[in-house]
Formats: C-alpha cells, sequence, structure tokens
C-alpha cells in the first residue's frame, strides 16, 4: 500500500511540474507606425502619418529556441497622395490599418535577456475612414499581402512576464483605395 501510494505521489507531483511547463505565450503591445514616402515613377508621391496603435500576439514554443507566432495589429492613420494635378497639398485618406500575419521565431536565451528574429507572411487591410479627414469620398477597402520580418529583445522580468523591444517591418504594394490616380506599385 505505501509503493502504491508513494508511485501516486511521484506521478502527481511529476503532472503538476508538466503543467507549471508554458509552451504558450500571449503579449499585448503598443506599437508605433511609420512608413516610408513612396515616389512612383508617375508622379504619384504617397506620405503616411505616423500613429500608435495595439499589437496582440500568441506564440507558441516547438523547441526552447523556435516558435510560431499569430499577430493581429490595429491603427489608424493618414495617407497622403500628391499627384501632379491635385495641388501641392495632396489628398488626404483617413485610413485604419489592420495586420493578421504569422510567423516563424527564432530566440537565444542569455539569463534574463532573450534575443529573436522572426520572419513571416500576412495580410494588411487599408480600410478607407469616411468623415471630414478624409478628401476623396469614392475610395474603396484594399487587402494587401506581405513578408514580416522583424527582431527585438525580451528581458525576463519574472517567470511570466518580459518587456519586449521590437522591430517589425511589413513589406507590402503600397494601398490605392481602388483610386487609379493613387497607383503607384511600388513595394
Amino acid at each position: 500500500m505505501k509503493k502504491t501510494m508513494l508511485l501516486g505521489a511521484l506521478l502527481l507531483s511529476a503532472a503538476a511540474g508538466y503543467a507549471q511547463e508554458s509552451r504558450q505565450d500571449a503579449s499585448f503591445s503598443g506599437s508605433g507606425l511609420f512608413a516610408p514616402q513612396v515616389n512612383a515613377p508617375g508622379g504619384v508621391q504617397l506620405n503616411s502619418t505616423g500613429s500608435l496603435g495595439l499589437l496582440i500576439s500568441y506564440r507558441y514554443m516547438l523547441t526552447p529556441h523556435s516558435a510560431l507566432e499569430l499577430n493581429y495589429g490595429f491603427t489608424q492613420n493618414q495617407q497622403i497622395y500628391k499627384v501632379s494635378f491635385n495641388g501641392p497639398n495632396g489628398q488626404r485618406i483617413h485610413s485604419r490599418e489592420q495586420e493578421v500575419t504569422g510567423a516563424y521565431v527564432y530566440s537565444l536565451n542569455f539569463k534574463r535577456f532573450s534575443p529573436f528574429a522572426e520572419v513571416g507572411v500576412g495580410t494588411m487591410f487599408f480600410t478607407p475612414i469616411h468623415d471630414n479627414a478624409t478628401q476623396a469620398l469614392d475610395t474603396k477597402e484594399n487587402n494587401k499581402i506581405g513578408g514580416l520580418f522583424g527582431g527585438g529583445l525580451a528581458y525576463e522580468l519574472s517567470p511570466s512576464f518580459d518587456l519586449r523591444l521590437e522591430y517589425r517591418g511589413f513589406l507590402s504594394k503600397s494601398p490605392d483605395y481602388g483610386i487609379g490616380d493613387f497607383k503607384t506599385n511600388i513595394y
């Protein structure tokens, strides 16, 4: 009977230890969006205003160094299109931008520091908001498929919490909102 109780206690402690191992990670982050200026050969120039947003991520660890990550991001900004005929200030489009991406993440562990790099694919949804900040009212939503790349550093505050500093880039064609004059065909 004592052997059975001892074996039961060992199995219970092994199960509790396994249950405490976390292969999953969820994070909520503030983000800043800063897009480069796009100059198309046809004379179209696209500028985006910087903006703050929200990024939600879920990571599943495959090994201690490899993980798969799913992301959802949200922000609002203004796209400013300057075409030779629309004046020096251009036309503004107030836009809601959403991101849905998946990535492979490779990380290293150095005590409390964990540098990481990621690469993946996803979609950006550019949805015009028809309000006073939008000057072109015949705009339509654009969905752009592209590539995600980035890297960063995680600092372990406790076994359950990290502080991450990360750079993420998304490479896709610039949006045109269904207006032929706004096409740049540039990534």
